[in-house]
């Protein structure tokens, strides 16, 4: 049926398409005795061809441009939903005749400031891996300040330079960070064995509470470093570490350590005034 269809279709349209033949014959037999219109005859191709790889180039580059913008405004969304805690809430209350309170005013105090970072070095499988950045002291980045990527937890700073820093990042066999589960608030330590970057596990859980497949993990809030709820993973499976009363808790990272790249440097300006208070609590409980 097609073949057919095919035969009236060349008897109803023939002088066109030998019309055609004609003019590609003439083509070529022109290109091939004269130089001149050889030359011209290539330029036209490759003027095509490249305008052709242009417009494939333009469309391809929209939508690059399309995915960096929907990651910048993934990342501006999460930045924006951290605010709330990163402010410290203050709230006025007056006695009044009924000897009841009520509030009058509520005022914020900053708790917590972002700097953006780049990564300028990288590792992620060693046992101990470490990641450089390309700010330093000259932008106010301290040693033990959080570090977080557009996707979650990265680590802590080390070592700073004027221009420079080296991070800890949770993919090291002395990394610890305080973490729960966020959908029952069951706290646990976040620790890496060293096996593959792109799980780590969380131990000190009682075996009390039960874990559910894909449960979020995110940071406590208990240390002075990470402000609480950023992304840490999710939950593969729970083990039953028999005798121990613990599990030993396999999480997917939410941070891809292999195409790390922009990262946020966290800064706690509470922190000395926390650690101070500490060391004024347990120094007495020391002389006792």
């Amino acid at each position: 049926m097609n073949r057919n269809r095919l035969i009236l279709l060349l008897k109803k349209y023939d002088y066109v398409v030998v019309f055609l033949l004609l003019v590609v014959v003439s083509i070529v037999l022109i290109s091939r005795t004269s130089y001149y219109q050889s030359s011209r005859l290539i330029a036209w191709t490759n003027s095509i061809a490249g305008g052709w790889y242009q417009g494939v180039h333009s469309i391809s580059g929209y939508f690059g441009l399309k995915g960096e913008n929907d990651r910048l405004a993934a990342e501006n969304a999460q930045l924006k939903a951290q605010l709330a805690s990163s402010y410290i809430s203050y709230t006025d209350k007056w006695l009044d005749d009924d000897s009841s309170y009520t509030v009058n005013d509520t005022f914020y105090h900053r708790r917590y400031t972002y700097t953006e970072a780049r990564v300028i070095k990288n590792s992620w499988t060693q046992q101990n891996n470490y990641i450089m950045i390309n700010k330093g002291s000259a932008l106010g980045i301290k040693p033990d300040m959080a570090v977080i990527s557009p996707d979650g937890i990265v680590g802590v700073v080390m070592s700073v330079s004027e221009n420079f820093a080296t991070i800890m990042p949770v993919l090291h066999s002395d990394s610890r960070n305080s973490v729960k589960v966020k959908r029952t608030g069951i706290s646990g330590s976040l620790v890496w064995d060293g096996a593959d970057y792109r799980y780590a596990q969380v131990i000190d859980v009682p075996t009390t509470h039960k874990f559910v497949q894909g449960d979020t993990i995110v940071t406590s809030g208990l240390a002075n470093d990470f402000p609480e709820g950023i992304l840490v993973g999710y939950v593969m499976e729970a083990e039953n570490l028999s005798g121990s009363g613990f599990y030993n808790v396999q999480i997917r990272l939410a941070t891809d350590f292999n195409t790390l790249d922009h990262v946020y440097v966290i800064n706690n300006r509470f922190r000395e005034e926390q650690e101070e208070l500490m060391e004024r609590t347990v120094l007495p409980e020391k002389k006792l």
